[in-house]
């Protein structure tokens, strides 16, 4: 028994007759009798009283139709909840964003797409790209912007800046009178850095390694404009991405390039490969990936 053999018993219960019952349904009238008899062999009952002209419902028949009204009903509503998610009228979408992303690249996005699917809500969370990439991982999170690259085989994902990473020197350092640093020209500097749940945090430590030298951090925070009042303060050098060193003032400090190694800054948006999706969170991600121009 299916949702069909309840909406063939109802019709003949409201038409009281089987004919009318299945013209209204357009099907045939040996069609909607075996499907109204397979019920009653299910359930071991009679529903209809076939003895006169016009079926009678018979007492099970009575008990039946309201529980099988119920069904219909709420199998109605659920066609519609899904037809509404499918169609974008409705759903829900959590994106972890890092602190200092989101004010810069997210805000006209979500305005945007909230004005074309005002019953979608978006439920954002602002934390460190390697805790964003941990809760997408264990389904915390739909989508999260992280600092790529990342695992392929766990993470579907796309690129929305592709940067580098510049040094930060008050204007009295020796450093900012050159056109270029190298990053082992910065071990005995001290350096103001961010979180440790921040890739960029491993990721130059890493680099340091590399060339030689582990780094003299002073001080770690998760805000950018802090990092930068630190070093206007004199504190400290830093490495920030090229966006975010567009908006510091450069009478009060000064930006170089960093070479050798360059330490690329590339932003992303990713999803897990082996979980479902849901609408809302698809169209985001075709959505966002039109509004900032990027082709599949």
């Amino acid at each position: 028994m299916d949702i069909q053999h309840l909406k063939y018993f109802v019709a003949v219960a409201r038409e009281g007759n089987f004919t009318r019952a299945a013209n209204k349904l357009y099907v045939t009238q040996p069609t909607i009798s075996k499907m109204v008899r397979n019920i009653e062999e299910e359930l071991g009952v009679t529903l209809f009283d076939r003895s006169g002209k016009q079926v009678k419902l018979t007492d099970a028949g009575e008990i039946i139709l309201v529980q099988a009204q119920n069904i219909i009903k709420s199998f109605q509503n659920l066609s519609a909840e899904l037809d509404d998610l499918m169609n974008l009228k409705k759903g829900s979408i959590h994106i972890g964003l890092p602190p200092m992303v989101g004010s810069r690249y997210f805000p006209n996005v979500i305005q945007a797409f909230h004005q074309d699917y005002p019953n979608i809500s978006i439920h954002l969370v602002e934390d460190g790209a390697v805790k964003i990439e941990e809760d997408v991982q264990n389904g915390t999170l739909d989508l999260g912007v992280v600092v790529l690259p990342v695992n392929q085989e766990r993470f579907h994902s796309f690129s929305f800046v592709n940067e580098r990473l510049m040094l930060l020197a008050h204007p009295n350092h020796p450093l900012s009178q050159k056109e270029v640093v190298q990053l082992v020209e910065l071990e005995k500097e001290p350096f103001v850095f961010f979180r440790r749940d921040f890739t960029l945090h491993d990721r130059i430590i890493t680099e340091c390694v590399r060339a030689g030298f582990h780094p003299n951090i002073i001080c770690e925070s998760s805000q950018w404009d802090l990092i930068s009042e630190m070093v206007v303060a004199n504190l400290g050098i830093a490495l920030l991405p090229e966006t975010i060193c567009r908006q510091v003032n450069e009478d009060q400090v000064t930006v170089i390039p960093l070479i050798e190694p360059v330490i690329p800054w590339r932003l992303g948006i990713i999803w897990r490969k082996d979980r479902y999706l849901s609408f809302a969170a698809r169209e985001w991600i075709r959505y966002t990936k039109r509004f900032m121009g990027i082709e599949d």
